[in-house]
């Protein structure tokens, strides 16, 4: 035999020295949870080894990641029910908790990147990302919301700004808004194919997000379909998007690669909620070694995204698996 593959396998040296892809802590960012109070660490029973914080210990945690070199962050609040309303009006309202919490992450970090959610689920009495009529989600109307929203994040500090709501046109709509008042080094990071997927409950209950009736199907992409992501995602390039994202990521590796080899703008996944629940219950009960973790980070790399949005990622570099 000519070609031995195996021989590019026989050692660690060797197979370092032609490793293909690699992950860094930069490539990471940490989804955070925020609840309102003090010294609040409450572990979401869904995702072992996630919490929601308050504030205060929000930064302690922001800290220690700085530390190990972890440095952007995606923060997400859980709203109180009585806070929540038709319009999302707590979502820009000045002084709530969740721009609050922006403020504090910058003043006391400002070299972290910070990642902020325009949607209006969080804050709605609905549970939708839009406004709700008659059981329909209104677009147009709802873009006025998320500008409010998307200004008063850039406001409060944010770097970079993650549209995860799907409402057509809402990234043209927000580059304007952030553009007229001054704020065009913010960035968008859209979440551009993002499914109607079951892989989400664990955020949800984490949120208390979840649709009241109904379910978000007519804005969020059909599972089936991959080509539709292309239009998506030349529809956000064209409008001002700085980052393409797919979500999920583990069950998307496709559409992230599509993607990808089709334009040249920076891709992320988001290794969502369900994804870290499973392997952390098939770790738990001895049914997959935890290397599983480092393998699944890396398809993502191998599949074209550059930022990985992963609650596993303050984990992996304590682990000494990613530095």
């Amino acid at each position: 035999m000519i070609h031995r593959p195996r021989r590019n396998r026989k050692s660690a040296v060797v197979r370092d020295m032609i490793q293909e892809n690699h992950l860094f802590a930069a490539n990471l960012i940490f989804p955070l949870f925020i609840v309102d109070g003090e010294n609040q660490k409450v572990e979401v029973s869904s995702m072992p080894g996630i919490y929601r914080y308050s504030v205060d210990n929000l930064l302690r945690e922001v800290e220690n990641c700085m530390n190990i070199g972890l440095k952007a962050f995606d923060l997400f609040p859980a709203v109180e029910e009585s806070l929540k309303d038709k319009y999302a009006t707590e979502s820009y309202r000045k002084g709530t908790l969740y721009l609050r919490a922006i403020e504090a992450v910058k003043q006391r970090f400002p070299e972290a990147c910070v990642v902020t959610d325009v949607a209006m689920d969080p804050y709605s009495s609905d549970g939708h990302d839009g406004i709700v009529e008659n059981g329909e989600i209104l677009n147009d109307e709802t873009l006025e919301v998320l500008g409010k929203m998307a200004l008063a994040h850039a406001e409060s500090g944010a770097d970079i700004i993650a549209p995860s709501d799907m409402m057509d046109g809402r990234i043209g709509y927000l580059r304007d808004v952030l553009d007229t008042n001054g704020f065009t080094n913010v960035s968008l990071m859209s979440y551009t194919a993002k499914y109607a997927s079951a892989y989400y409950g664990p955020f949800r209950d984490a949120l208390g997000s979840a649709p009241k009736k109904g379910d978000k199907k007519t804005y969020q992409m059909n599972p089936a379909n991959s080509r539709e992501a292309l239009i998506e995602a030349q529809l956000d390039m064209e409008e001002g998007a700085d980052f393409l994202m797919v979500k999920p990521g583990l069950p998307y590796l496709d559409v992230i690669k599509l993607l990808h080899d089709n334009f040249d703008l920076p891709i992320a996944a988001y290794n969502v909620s369900g994804e870290y629940a499973m392997l952390k219950a098939a770790i738990a009960n001895g049914w997959l070694s935890e290397q599983v973790i480092l393998e699944t980070l890396l398809s993502f790399k191998r599949a074209g995204a550059t930022s990985i949005l992963t609650y596993h990622a303050k984990e992996v570099i304590e682990k000494g698996w990613v530095k």
